[in-house]
């Protein structure tokens, strides 16, 4: 099975904690020269020093924020200037907890500017170049939402589902020109994000944290929350020239919790 990625570049986002930086980490192990892309420098800075480079890779980082899509454009074509790019990881934090009803209309605008129009200017930034080397991967990592609504998280439902049918819309558009498009669907997962959910929940519920994690473990079978390093697995191997002919799908990573085919 070929998983080797020595000479291929990727461009990651949100790479700098949780998924998008386990999924950094393990494309650079494979041997990409990874370019990270996030709004916090420093974090951007320290964070590149931490990825491996068994073949030397000089990795690198553009810094954006995704409430801005223009400059999450910008930050993407800079990125690629003077590259041959072939991975693109579209990932960026979830919209805030709360019910769709409750929401306004900027609450829809401002996660769909973050999720699926910046990730629609990343790859029109990218697809040329992946176009040129007939080898593209393009991977979102969205949510099991997409396959069961999760009580509580509205806005975060609707815009994933927008990512998802978007998604599987590019992956026929592409898929002639060797650019695969998939979507990698993390169930509970340690990181910041369920951190902040599970406050969000004991907060409006007014039971305790451990109640809630605990509640969340149960209704998956394997019995725990994933590692982001599983998460970034799935992701790793979508990338490689192993994975050429898997396109269009939305891959749960949840330990079985997902109740649907």
């Amino acid at each position: 099975m070929d998983l080797s990625l020595q000479g291929k570049t990727a461009l990651v986002c949100g790479s700098t904690q949780g998924i998008g930086k386990a999924s950094a980490i393990e494309l650079a192990q494979l041997g990409a020269t990874v370019i990270l892309l996030a709004r916090d420098e420093a974090k951007l800075k320290a964070t590149v020093k931490e990825l491996p480079a068994p073949f030397s890779q000089p990795h690198r980082f553009v810094t954006a924020d995704f409430d801005f899509p223009e400059q999450v454009k910008e930050a993407g074509l800079l990125a690629i200037a003077n590259t041959s790019l072939h991975i693109l990881v579209n990932n960026t934090g979830g919209p805030p907890a709360g019910l769709a009803i409750d929401s306004s209309p900027q609450d829809f605008l401002k996660a769909i500017n973050a999720h699926l129009i910046s990730s629609q200017l990343l790859v029109q930034a990218c697809v040329p170049s992946m176009k040129k080397n007939s080898y593209g991967r393009i991977i979102n990592i969205i949510s099991t939402s997409v396959k069961i609504p999760i009580k509580g998280l509205g806005v975060s439902n609707t815009v994933r589902g927008a990512m998802a049918s978007w998604s599987k819309t590019l992956s026929l558009e592409l898929a002639s020109f060797g650019i695969t498009v998939n979507n990698v669907l993390p169930g509970s997962t340690k990181t910041g994000r369920i951190e902040s959910l599970i406050q969000t929940r004991a907060q409006k519920s007014g039971r305790t944290e451990k109640e809630i994690r605990q509640e969340m473990v149960d209704e998956i079978p394997a019995g725990r929350m994933a590692e982001a390093s599983e998460v970034a697995a799935a992701v790793a191997f979508l990338a490689s020239p192993a994975a050429g002919y898997i396109n269009g799908v939305s891959l749960p990573v949840d330990g079985g919790r997902t109740g649907s085919i």
